[in-house]
């Protein structure tokens, strides 16, 4: 047996560290991001000084997460990987807001967290927006909450949200068990222990009939023809049993638009995104308008969509790049890409990016070198700048993006955005508690001044 030098073990304890970032016990957790903490402070690990790459939409394992990342491993990850600014989005639910946002002080990452949801658009009941097949339902976003312990009816919205989708879950997979037999599952457990806090989504119902039909059925022609009978299609061996081909096969023909389980939404199934964006702001957080490609009816009306979502406190864009062009492709998706980052700009809305990463074969971040994407960066560079901004003065002295603090200190979006820009490039994690306690006349300068000594 070959002896391990001892840099081979230095690596494997950093290896076995970096997997415990992933238990479902948050102490666990803890102790693993403290150890590698330690690590980085005593010089045993090395970390990059943060680049220009962001990604401020990445969901956990609090949603979904196809790698598995908690909030402390997407924290360490980021800040391995250089990222100027990070931040967590999760369906329905706050539950990595303050183990995100601690872990990324811990190790000098900005961070910010938020949710993301589905909402219903009165004005855009016929027109399908970025919701396939779903006229009137569109995916929406809070970005730079402060906190996840809410109070009131803040509180009261947050746990309807919860509930609502668990219930969809349910029925839905009431629906598709019957006409997966003999592969049905248990909702609490087989799909509930797929999640550390009982927040299961389409993805993890889809893993765990991937998995169920493969305890059955095996790993081999049996589980393929039981597949191809139930879905409709030929499911090839080497997909299976739970990759990433096979795993979007079952919930595409058995939870979306035209599958055995799924039912059309009705006006009542989402909150409006009204509402939503009055539950974002009195939590203190940026409602975020969310793009997808510019093909929908919806989208092709995009002036009067923004319109509509503005109106209703929408004062952030979301964009997937990934999504929206191929390497080397001057085609339609980049024209659009181009032209709603335009849009964005004229009406001063931040641009706010990431790449998911609760699909498999999703990246961690954008090809931001790329032809491509490398003219867009300073927009979206400044717009991570910005929700940065907001999350940490909105936590230490509630002056972010949309109190009435900054609404008194601008005249102009423009001048205001240029603040935040400016006090997210220049503030370090490290100095974040300098702006608890601000006076309510201090003035945007006088902020800046801080930093700028």
């Amino acid at each position: 047996m070959t002896k391990l030098t001892a840099k081979d073990e230095k690596n494997n304890s950093i290896e076995q560290l970096e997997n415990q970032l992933d238990s479902f016990d948050s102490a666990q957790r803890k102790d693993a991001l403290l150890k590698l903490c330690e690590l980085v402070r005593t010089d045993q690990i090395d970390l990059p000084e943060p680049g220009t790459d962001v990604n401020l939409h990445c969901h956990t394992f609090f949603s979904y997460n196809s790698y598995g990342y908690s909030p402390s491993k997407f924290a360490y990850l980021a800040r391995k990987s250089g990222l100027a600014v990070a931040g967590v989005v999760d369906f329905d639910v706050l539950d990595a807001l303050e183990e995100f946002l601690e872990a990324a002080k811990l190790l000098g990452l900005k961070g910010c967290a938020g949710l993301e949801t589905r909402v219903f658009v009165p004005e855009f009941s016929t027109r399908v927006m970025t919701s396939p097949g779903e006229p009137g339902i569109t995916y929406h976003m809070g970005m730079g909450f402060p906190k996840a312990q809410l109070e009131g009816g803040q509180k009261e919205f947050l746990l309807n949200l919860r509930k609502t989708a668990q219930k969809r879950n349910r029925d839905l997979m009431g629906r598709v068990n019957r006409h997966l037999k003999p592969a049905e599952l248990d909702y609490e457990k087989d799909v509930l222990v797929l999640t550390p806090a009982g927040n299961a989504t389409e993805r993890h119902i889809s893993l765990a009939y991937a998995r169920k039909a493969a305890e059955i059925f095996g790993t081999g022609q049996a589980l393929g023809d039981f597949w191809s009978k139930k879905l409709g299609v030929e499911v090839k061996l080497s997909e299976l049993p739970e990759s990433r081909e096979i795993l979007n096969t079952i919930r595409a023909k058995t939870m979306k638009r035209g599958g055995v389980g799924y039912i059309q939404p009705d006006t009542g199934s989402f909150p409006l995104m009204a509402d939503t964006n009055k539950f974002i702001l009195a939590a203190g957080g940026m409602p975020v308008h969310t793009w997808l490609d510019g093909t929908s009816d919806g989208e092709k009306a995009i002036e009067e969509l923004l319109d509509v979502s503005m109106s209703t406190g929408s004062v952030a864009l979301n964009i997937i790049p990934d999504r929206n062009y191929t390497p080397g492709a001057k085609d339609v998706k980049l024209e659009n890409l181009y032209a709603v980052v335009e849009i964005a700009e004229k009406r001063h809305l931040p641009v706010v990016v990431g790449t998911e990463m609760n699909s498999p074969g999703q990246k961690f971040v954008d090809s931001f070198d790329t032809e491509e994407l490398a003219e867009l960066v300073p927009v979206f560079l400044k717009g991570a700048y910005i929700v940065y901004a907001h999350s940490v003065l909105q936590q230490q002295c509630g002056f972010g993006y949309t109190s009435k603090w900054a609404a008194k200190n601008f005249e102009s979006v423009a001048e205001k955005n240029e603040f935040f820009r400016t006090l997210g490039s220049s503030l370090q994690p490290k100095d974040e508690d300098k702006l608890a306690g601000l006076s309510q006349d201090s003035t945007a300068r006088q902020i800046l001044d801080i930093f700028e000594k």
